[in-house]
């Protein structure tokens, strides 16, 4: 009982003292690893990576790439100072580099180090439509939601500790490492990704709208995503992600605000779709 208490103790003095705020938000999130010790890691993680990938340069698509990527950095920009977050984005060092591989797939490491693969770019069809996705990615750099990922991992594990530690019987331990693995997989980390998943999402639209592209876009765009996966996928409970239904009628909801945010920064339409 000792041992539970003093890691009681230390997991309440670690939640009190490693907090940050989303600025999108306004909500106190994780952060028991800083992002001084993130961000560098991340780069050299994202240097290496392009190391052993095949980089496309000079190509109409790769500039795109690189032209939305700093259309929505700009808008990020003009968000932030409006609201009171000048010197945010002072450490975030952005790239933005389309791979050549058939994955449909993008990300964006902590400090706003992106990818596009090429994969991707079938079914996006449209720059606007590249918008959405570089918002949503860039919105997980900008809510520090690899970090927050890290943290709960962190308190995941020593949660698992903790119990290990105060369960002296060897056949109740071994249930509960059972019950907690499943039940903080399922119960606790699944839906905070799902969360985050929906944040992004939310961030991205608006980000896009700012930067001058239609919001009403991204819900087509999942359309698409959901007829190339061919209408399958895992149970949401189960996965890290909502479900396509879901994504599409909370973007198709969200889409009128996302305009109406793009007007408080002068946005009164939106640029052509930019077919390719």
């Amino acid at each position: 009982m000792k041992h539970k208490n003093i890691f009681i103790v230390l997991a309440v003095f670690l939640l009190v003292l490693a907090c940050a705020t989303n600025p999108f938000t306004g909500k106190s999130t994780l952060a028991l690893v800083p992002n001084s010790q993130i961000f560098p890691s991340s780069f050299a993680e994202y240097n290496q990576f392009l190391n052993e990938n095949k980089v496309v340069k000079g190509t109409k698509d790769a500039e795109m790439i690189t032209r939305v990527g700093e259309r929505i950095k700009a808008a990020t920009e003009r968000w932030m100072n409006a609201n009171g977050h000048q010197g945010y984005l002072a450490d975030y060092k952005w790239e933005y580099n389309l791979v050549d591989d058939k994955t449909v797939n993008a990300w964006c490491m902590p400090g706003g180090k992106i990818v596009f693969y090429t994969g991707i770019l079938p079914i996006a069809q449209n720059e606007t439509a590249i918008a959405a996705i570089m918002g949503h990615e860039v919105a997980h750099a900008l809510a520090n939601h690899g970090q927050q990922r890290m943290s709960a991992g962190m308190l995941q594990q020593l949660g698992a500790v903790a119990g290990n530690v105060a369960i002296k019987d060897e056949q109740t331990r071994n249930m509960f490492n059972q019950a907690y693995g499943v039940g903080s997989q399922v119960g606790v980390m699944l839906p905070f990704s799902r969360n985050h998943e929906s944040e992004a999402d939310k961030i991205g639209l608006y980000l896009m709208a700012i930067a001058g592209y239609n919001p009403d876009e991204a819900a087509r765009l999942w359309e698409r995503m959901k007829a190339n996966s061919g209408g399958q996928s895992t149970p949401e409970f189960l996965s890290t992600h909502p479900s396509n239904d879901s994504r599409i009628a909370e973007l198709t909801k969200l889409a009128p605000a996302a305009k109406e945010e793009a007007k408080k920064f002068g946005v009164t339409s939106f640029r052509p779709l930019g077919k390719f």
